[in-house]
């Protein structure tokens, strides 16, 4: 079904299937493994591979979901139609709302990141400057052309990939005994308190704090509407993270418990510490590297998701209509200029204001991405009763064991949003999260009484093309 994908949008579909893998792979892979694990490892112990297995079961579901509904129905702006069709204009007011919210932040974060780890190597130039930079160069990169998205993605997500598949093979290697001097082995599993030293509550506070580390795979569904082949790129793309992101995730950090002591303050900087302790030369310069990628793929991905799911959110009457615009080009560039003022704006506050209005937007950002991650699945959970009587032929993606396995993931996701509410360390985010989410509550009200009405009882997947 080459070409497939919103009818008369104005889109352009260049991205192929080789961007579209590598936009969902680098969605997953993100600066948060190569440093906020360390976090998590610090907590839990060895008991860490745990927390990011439970994590990454419930993200292999919610992806699972996302290829069925994405592959039957590649529409504009992607879940955030899914919420809207199943479940009316709230849903998918929330759930478009939150998604671009939490993608703004993220590009006011990596900007800030991004400027951090650039002054490693040039001290002397003030972060203030790199963020600058940083912003204005990604602007004009998402301005120009979704290809040019597609591209960098794809080179930044390669370099991420190999980064880790280098890092599995020689961790594997000195693990197992079979590098230089060699001698730890699997002792440091139980050799320091034991395998859990703190017990069974830190493993799932740290597969809470997990969460946050997984998301953006959910990208390559918005993507699908502006890809060639949308129902191949996609199917083989969210099933590319589900079959990879165990392997990446959890087998990297089970490598690093091995090869570090959970308890020791080299567990602060979990891979460069690894990579010392092979007696790898450069280690700091090379994970510098790795991770300064990691954030500018996110700063770009961040500009482009949330550039489409504001245009997705304009047509649809939940936005100011000027945000659904096309250039010539078919790039939404006052979306994509939105997203960057707000994130001019957040990185202004981190340097004015870092303590209070720079701490709300961080504190609150990871808990709005476990709610779009539940209003996700509950829209499979209606969606695909819908399909089934309305368009059977067009499930060509299933979820599995459907309705047990989309029941429980949601189940899984709620236990993560109340557990939140008893771990000292969560009690801001949830605050935080649940106070962006009244406020969008709020704003839905004139959005009620003026916008378009539209409910789920007149709109179907079938006919609906955005």
């Amino acid at each position: 079904m080459e070409g497939q994908g919103p009818q008369g949008s104005g889109l352009q579909h260049s991205l192929k299937r080789r961007h579209m893998s590598m936009i969902a792979l680098g969605g997953v892979i993100g600066a948060g493994l190569f440093v906020g694990s360390g976090v998590v490892m610090s907590q839990t112990g060895p008991a860490a591979v745990v927390s990011f297995i439970i994590t990454g079961v419930l993200v292999i579901l919610v992806m699972r979901m996302l290829g069925e509904m994405a592959v039957a129905y590649p529409a504009i702006g992607g879940f955030y139609e899914y919420s809207r069709l199943s479940m009316g204009n709230l849903a998918g007011f929330l759930t478009g709302w939150m998604y671009w919210y939490f993608w703004v932040i993220v590009v006011a974060l990596e900007a800030v990141a991004g400027a951090t780890l650039l002054q490693y190597w040039l001290p002397d130039v003030p972060s203030w400057i790199f963020a600058l930079v940083l912003m204005v160069i990604f602007t004009i990169t998402n301005l120009l052309s979704v290809r040019n998205y597609g591209e960098f993605e794809f080179w930044f997500a390669s370099i991420k990939v190999a980064a880790i598949v280098v890092f599995l093979f020689l961790g594997a290697l000195f693990v197992l005994g079979l590098w230089p001097d060699a001698n730890v082995g699997f002792s440091n599993l139980a050799g320091n308190g034991g395998f859990a030293p703190n017990g069974l509550a830190p493993i799932l506070t740290g597969a809470v704090a997990a969460t946050g580390f997984y998301f953006g795979a959910e990208i390559v569904t918005i993507a699908a509407a502006e890809s060639a082949e949308p129902e191949n790129a996609v199917a083989k793309a969210t099933n590319s993270v589900i079959t990879r992101v165990l392997i990446f995730y959890v087998g990297s950090v089970f490598l690093v418990v091995c090869i570090i002591p959970w308890n020791s303050s080299a567990i602060e900087t979990p891979y460069v510490s690894a990579l010392e302790a092979l007696g790898i030369p450069a280690a700091a310069n090379i994970m510098n590297a790795v991770v300064l990628t990691a954030v500018l793929s996110a700063l770009n991905s961040g500009l482009y998701a949330s550039s489409r799911m504001l245009m997705a959110l304009a047509r649809k009457g939940d936005a100011p209509a000027l945000f659904s615009r096309l250039s010539g080009n078919g790039v939404p560039v006052l979306a994509i200029l939105a997203g960057t003022v707000f994130g001019y704006v957040a990185v202004f506050m981190s340097y004015i204001s870092p303590e209070t209005v720079f701490a709300f937007l961080v504190s609150s950002y990871g808990t709005v991405a476990i709610f779009v991650y539940v209003l996700i699945a509950i829209s499979q959970l209606f969606l695909r009763r819908r399909l089934e009587r309305e368009s059977p032929e067009r499930l060509r993606v299933k979820m599995w064991a459907f309705p047990y396995l989309t029941i429980l993931a949601i189940l899984g996701m709620v236990s993560i949003v109340v557990a939140m509410a008893f771990i000292p360390d969560q009690q801001r985010p949830l605050l935080f999260g649940v106070i962006s989410l009244a406020v969008l509550l709020v704003a839905y009200v004139p959005r009620y009484f003026l916008g378009p009405k539209q409910t789920p009882a007149t709109t179907s997947p079938a006919n609906d093309r955005g």
